[in-house]
């Protein structure tokens, strides 16, 4: 069988089960551990599938994103975990850059009193709470304005962040795979790719729950990326593959953040 007809064989596999261990396609192909293991990074690198430990699974389509206020309930430990190891990269002086999103928000909240950053973002609720509660320069897109995610998008706000130059841009997404983020709005992808290309340093900051997940619209492969913070729920051999592309990977640790008490 030549890999295209193998990887036909996984995706048919899949469509039959949530997950398939390598050890069954290995039977099922009669073919090496490796051979297999190839031919999942194939279909991993086009998006169709997510590597788990000891196997394989589809990815996840992800129709529409949720509203912000219902994205500021869920997932609020490895948020709070990924903010804050991304914090720790801003230095003293930086030109940053604060994609949308609730994750950003809790890092927007860590460097809060750091007085002598300048800050650019195209969140609405980000720029409010700094407006409020930081001394930092501040600056906000504007731009079309997308109510459900609080945050302007399209040509406007891409032109706007195209004016500066940041040390580094924090970059947010609902859906990453190997291949890359992707999004349900075409008019997020020029913002995130603006922000990228006028950067020094890019990272992207998301939590392990919203990687497999593939939506309509490519946005940025994951080679455009520098470094990649994410929590440490993530799939061993899902890290070992981003890893794989180049960009520096780094672990938070979710367990929950000392910082923050309960109750």
């Amino acid at each position: 069988m030549i890999p295209a007809e193998r990887q036909h064989v996984i995706l048919s596999c899949l469509a039959e089960r949530d997950v398939v261990s390598i050890a069954d396609l290995m039977d099922r192909l009669g073919v090496s551990h490796m051979t297999v293991r190839r031919d999942i990074q194939a279909l991993e690198g086009a998006g169709r599938v997510s590597s788990v430990t000891g196997g394989v699974r589809l990815s996840r389509r992800l129709a529409q994103e949720l509203p912000h206020l219902q994205k500021m309930a869920i997932n609020t430990a490895q948020k709070s975990a990924v903010s804050r190891v991304a914090a720790a990269l801003v230095e003293d002086g930086m030109v940053i850059y604060l994609d949308a999103g609730t994750t950003l928000l809790e890092l927007a909240r860590r460097i809060a009193d750091r007085r002598d950053l300048t800050v650019v973002t195209n969140d609405l609720v980000i720029c409010a709470f700094l407006s409020e509660h930081s001394g930092c320069t501040l600056y906000h897109s504007g731009g079309l304005v997308e109510r459900a995610n609080q945050s302007c998008v399209g040509d406007a706000a891409s032109e706007a962040l195209a004016r500066f130059n940041y040390d580094i841009a924090f970059i947010s997404t609902s859906s990453w795979t190997l291949s890359g983020l992707s999004s349900p709005s075409e008019a997020k992808a020029a913002v995130k790719r603006v922000a990228v290309r006028q950067a020094r340093r890019s990272v992207l900051v998301s939590d392990s729950t919203k990687y497999g997940a593939v939506a309509a619209v490519n946005i940025l492969a994951l080679s455009a990326l520098d470094t990649i913070v994410t929590d440490d729920r993530i799939d061993a051999g899902q890290a070992r593959a981003l890893r794989e592309t180049g960009a520096e990977v780094i672990l938070a640790d979710s367990a929950p953040d000392p910082d923050i008490k309960e109750g």
